[in-house]
């Protein structure tokens, strides 16, 4: 399945996601978490603040699904 990854500030990486646009990543069918997702690109956890799927709040556990739009962000200033 394929979903879309849009990372903010130091999280952004071309050749992984970036802010300019959502970046399609294809997972495997079913079980595949943000957690996963996250790992696939190579960010740790604990640099991540803030995750939102199809605009919503969500925490990493959450499972993902087709066409799904993922946002990820850090803590910065007062977060």
């Amino acid at each position: 399945m394929n979903v879309f990854v849009k990372c903010f500030a130091q999280l952004s990486r071309d050749e992984a996601c970036n802010y300019h646009g959502s970046t399609p990543h294809e997972l495997a069918e079913g079980a595949a978490s943000v957690k996963h997702l996250i790992e696939k690109l190579g960010l740790r956890h604990e640099e991540i603040k803030l995750i939102f799927v199809n605009n919503l709040i969500v925490p990493p556990e959450t499972i993902l699904h087709e066409g799904d739009q993922v946002a990820l962000a850090p803590a910065t200033g007062g977060m």
